[in-house]
């Protein structure tokens, strides 16, 4: 049976790490702890004196001031690895930890989980072909030698990298390593990790490289591993769930997300907040409980994403300025449809064709599957759509010789409807309110990735009210914008109720109106 080390690197909360040994010990795994030595010396005694008594506990036998993005980190990884791999002759896999990491399942979940398939679990992304770096420097992380922190002293960092650019100081990479970059959290087996630590003892030359890379803890491990493992034993992910805001920070998690946490694929999860006492209670009680089941829907990404983005509404399509005169034209009107049951809106759409003969598009800014003609490779994305969408609206106007056509935007984008109100054509907008049961929305999370299938009651339930509120605020934000020319039929209404607005919207006579209007399966889910 699998039996983990867990390599802890640390540096404030003692109470915490304290806590943290004695529930990852009782399970029956090991814990080795590097404290940095910048914190504060009563607190590492304080540890080590309360788990003296704890044989499942080791320390690092040197203690490092760690910087962030410096060597240290990983010469302080390399400390507890080497205590580790002394003091535990049973530790089947070495998990590396933070001091915000809690675990997400039990331990016999993730000694089962880890008995499953012999392979190692660690992101390990080609350095220079991979987009995992996503902002700052990349090659230079590697090709310029780095004795100074870009954090504490910024202008010492850069000016000692010009100057080695300016005089061609660059230097090779060892040519037998495929550098590789990936998440810090990783968990390897016993023999891997035996197999880094004598290739460290072997390869001076490579250890001299990375102590003057910067951000080593990204690449070192990951290189190495990759270097040593045959691919097919190889995970390329982390066991521990993190996420980052768009602004490169890390997420926390707090009291009301047990349930979702649990349900990820992962066995721990970082940072939790300080303050989410109440969640680091109950994970801690989790670890070292027996016969949990744990359905997993794996939708955190996708969630947060979405209860973030809710306060982002904004220009996000403001007129670029080469198409600030790029108008529809005067004696053109366009039509838009918008309905959050995007089928309703196109039967609706299908219909209008079929009775009036009026050209239109289902949802061409939102599906890229929308049925288009060619016009010359504008129409091929939905972001050169969008990037376009006058020249486009434009060219199928000219297309269809036509001065009225007819398009589906969903509510989210009233951004588009207001970019194309401000047009110098005429503008109409017909809003179709549908009713929403549990069902249809629960499905609708689904079908966009917030649920899936696996996703517990609680998430669910938990979820629902957030959709249903988004829906609405939609529908409220299209009513505030108050855009002339709004038009609106429902489904609650009688058909003599929906014929009026199609009438105005459409520009069409009652009869006909009414006739679309009387579509028997115009609103059926």
């Amino acid at each position: 049976m699998a039996r983990i080390a867990y390599i802890l690197l640390c540096h404030k909360d003692p109470e915490g790490i304290i806590a943290q040994a004695q529930r990852l010990t009782a399970a029956g795994d090991y814990i080795s702890i590097h404290f940095d030595a910048r914190a504060r010396r009563e607190d590492y005694e304080l540890i080590r004196s309360t788990l003296a008594d704890n044989p499942s506990v080791t320390f690092a036998r040197k203690r490092l001031k760690c910087g962030w993005g410096e060597w240290s980190l990983v010469d302080a990884s390399l400390q507890a690895v080497r205590a580790a791999v002394d003091a535990f002759p049973r530790a089947t896999h070495f998990y590396m930890l933070s001091g915000d990491c809690m675990p997400v399942k039990s331990a016999e979940y993730a000694h089962d989980f880890l008995d499953q398939t012999e392979v190692d679990y660690i992101e390990s992304f080609d350095f220079f072909r991979s987009d995992w770096i996503k902002t700052g420097i990349k090659e230079e992380r590697l090709i310029y030698r780095h004795w100074f922190n870009e954090r504490t002293h910024k202008r010492l960092f850069y000016a000692s990298m010009n100057l080695q650019e300016k005089f061609g100081l660059q230097r090779e990479v060892p040519e037998d390593l495929a550098i590789q970059i990936g998440s810090q959290w990783w968990c390897l087996r016993r023999r891997t990790v035996e197999w880094v630590l004598d290739f460290c003892r072997r390869r001076p030359d490579v250890m001299r490289f990375f102590r003057t890379t910067w951000i080593p803890d990204e690449t070192f491990f990951q290189t190495l591993v990759r270097h040593l493992v045959p691919q097919d034993e190889i995970r390329t992910r982390t066991l521990t769930f993190l996420m980052f805001t768009d602004y490169g920070m890390p997420v926390n998690f707090y009291n009301d997300q047990y349930d979702l946490l649990i349900s990820q694929d992962y066995l721990f999860a970082r940072k939790i907040s300080p303050e989410a006492k109440e969640l680091k209670e109950r994970l801690g009680d989790l670890y070292t409980a027996e016969g949990v089941s744990f359905p997993i829907s794996g939708e955190g990404r996708s969630l947060f994403k979405f209860l973030t983005g809710r306060g982002r509404i904004g220009r996000r399509f403001a007129p670029r300025f080469w198409e600030t005169e790029a108008s529809l034209g005067r004696e053109r009107t366009l039509l838009i449809v918008t309905c959050k049951k995007w089928h309703v809106a196109k039967r609706l759409v299908d219909r209008i064709r079929a009775v009036t003969g009026m050209p239109a598009v289902d949802y061409l800014f939102n599906e890229a599957s929308t049925p288009l003609p060619d016009l010359g490779g504008i129409q091929t994305t939905l972001e050169k759509r969008t990037r376009h969408r006058r020249a486009l609206v434009r060219m199928l106007f000219d297309y269809w010789n036509t001065d009225k056509l007819v398009v589906c935007i969903d509510p989210a984008n009233v951004d588009l409807m207001q970019d194309f109100y401000s047009d110098k054509s005429n503008t109409r907008l017909l809003e179709i309110e549908c009713d929403f049961t549990d069902e249809y929305l629960i499905g609708h999370a689904r079908r966009v990735g917030l649920a899936s299938d696996q996703t517990p009651q609680e998430v669910i339930e938990r979820l629902l009210p957030t959709i249903r509120y988004d829906v609405r605020f939609e529908s409220d934000h299209i009513r505030d914008a108050d855009f002339e020319g709004f038009h609106r039929i429902r489904q609650s209404a009688t058909v003599e109720e929906n014929t009026a607005p199609l009438a105005a919207f459409l520009g069409i006579t009652p009869s006909k109106a009414r006739e679309i209007a009387e579509t028997h399966y115009l609103f059926v889910d």
